[in-house]
């Protein structure tokens, strides 16, 4: 949530930042919330005050021994009118609330401006692509020979799941365990376990509710109206961890990570990747947190990219790194670091990573703050990304390591959590 006092005092600037997102501020309405809040603040002030008075008077009256009765009727008529503008005072502080909670984080000076992924900006690329003598295949028409079953998981659930057997989950699991080993025992992060099935506080403070409810699943517990939400990403859990705190400074930068299934119902993606594993309503990654004090956040961002770009070299598959665009960015995001992995079969990058300085935009809805040097509480600054995303890094191994017979060459660096195993054969 964007600081309430940067649209009180420069709404013009905000409105045109806004717009780089391709957020269009109502300032009509917000002005005529502030307004209404301002009258009403007034009413709630003159009215305390005069109660005030009346109770003094009311005080002198009696130590003179005369009648308090309609003084006391008049301090009663005031108490209803103050609990009517109070009332509505707080019903326009709530408006004001919902108002703040839709609007977008303000994009980062240095982030470039533009309306769609086209004006996202490369930084570099990295590894080398590797030159194949025969045709290649996607991982779809690889994968289905040694354990993809995509009719199995419609089967099951339906369409955009998918059921990976043999050797092939085993690559999976070893993905997954490989990243986390990585991250904790090399990059410094708490690995944690978390719950897949959160709150609705939990999605509000970093900002998936309430503007994309679509977007998630939904729980109900037994036959009662409480819902609880499948994650979207680790991002939720391990954000929330600072949620209504005050932290110890010395505590900061706190590292978290998990590997998390995660739920999203991809509402308005209709269409797009359809075939194979690249959009998938559940699928495993590993998270990244960063909780930090408010002037280290964009160091902690370049580390951060570092620590998502380190698991690729390790795998040895090409990749480059964008800075997201204004219009690309996500929702609390002030600046996004993209990284796509090299897929032969399409003949271009795809994200397999996406590392983001929220700043204090989530700290503000969380309410997570630090109690600086000058013993202020402050708010923090809160990072996130992928460490990676395992089932693209896994369809990255498929067709990046794709023999010519159509087995799959496991990557060193994966052979030892694969018990020995360095070729996944088309023919097991």
């Amino acid at each position: 949530m964007i600081d309430i006092n940067l649209l009180r005092n420069n709404i013009d600037e905000v409105e045109s930042k806004l717009s780089h997102r391709g957020f269009k501020l109502d300032k009509k309405i917000f002005t005529k919330f502030e307004n209404e809040r301002k009258n009403l603040q007034i009413k709630v002030q003159e009215l305390q005050q005069s109660r005030n008075d009346l109770s003094k008077k009311i005080g002198i009256e009696k130590s003179k021994g005369n009648d308090v009765s309609e003084y006391m009727k008049s301090v009663s008529k005031t108490n209803d009118l103050l609990k009517e503008q109070n009332d509505a005072l707080e019903a326009i502080q709530i408006s004001i609330q919902e108002f703040l909670l839709n609007i977008p984080n303000i994009a980062h000076e240095s982030v470039p401006v533009g309306s769609s992924e086209k004006e996202n900006e490369v930084i570099k690329e990295e590894g080398e692509k590797k030159e194949f003598s025969f045709k290649v295949k996607d991982h779809v028409d690889l994968g289905q020979k040694i354990g993809l079953d995509f009719d199995l998981g419609s089967k099951l659930s339906g369409a955009r799941f998918t059921v990976i057997r043999s050797n092939l989950a085993s690559l999976h699991r070893a993905l997954g365990q490989f990243m986390l080993d990585i991250q904790t025992r090399e990059n410094g992060y708490e690995e944690c376990y978390t719950p897949y099935l959160v709150n609705y506080e939990s999605l509000k403070g970093t900002g998936q509710l309430p503007k994309f409810e679509e977007d998630l699943f939904i729980t109900k517990k037994g036959g009662s109206e409480d819902s609880l939400y499948l994650i979207p990403t680790g991002e939720v859990p391990l954000t929330n961890f600072v949620r209504d705190c005050i932290i110890d400074p010395k505590e900061l930068p706190i590292k978290l990570t998990a590997l998390t299934p995660c739920f999203r119902s991809e509402a308005g993606s209709y269409g797009k990747d359809t075939r194979g594993m690249i959009r998938q309503h559940q699928f495993d990654k590993v998270e990244l947190v960063q909780i930090c004090h408010p002037s280290k956040s964009y160091d902690v961002l370049d580390e951060m990219l570092g620590h998502a770009e380190l698991i690729l070299q390790k795998l040895a598959l090409p990749y480059r790194v964008l800075t997201l665009c204004t219009g690309d960015m996500g929702f609390g995001a002030a600046k996004t670091f993209d990284i796509e992995v090299w897929m032969p079969s399409q003949g271009c990058y795809r994200e397999i990573s996406s590392i983001s300085n929220c700043e204090d935009f989530q700290a503000r809805r969380l309410k997570a703050r630090f109690k600086d040097n000058d013993k202020k509480n402050k708010l923090i600054h809160t990072l996130n990304g992928s460490g990676i995303a395992v089932g693209r890094a896994m369809v990255a191994i498929i067709e990046n390591y794709q023999l010519e017979n159509g087995d799959i060459k496991v990557p060193d660096a994966l052979i030892s959590y694969m018990n020995g195993i360095s070729v996944i054969k088309a023919s097991d």
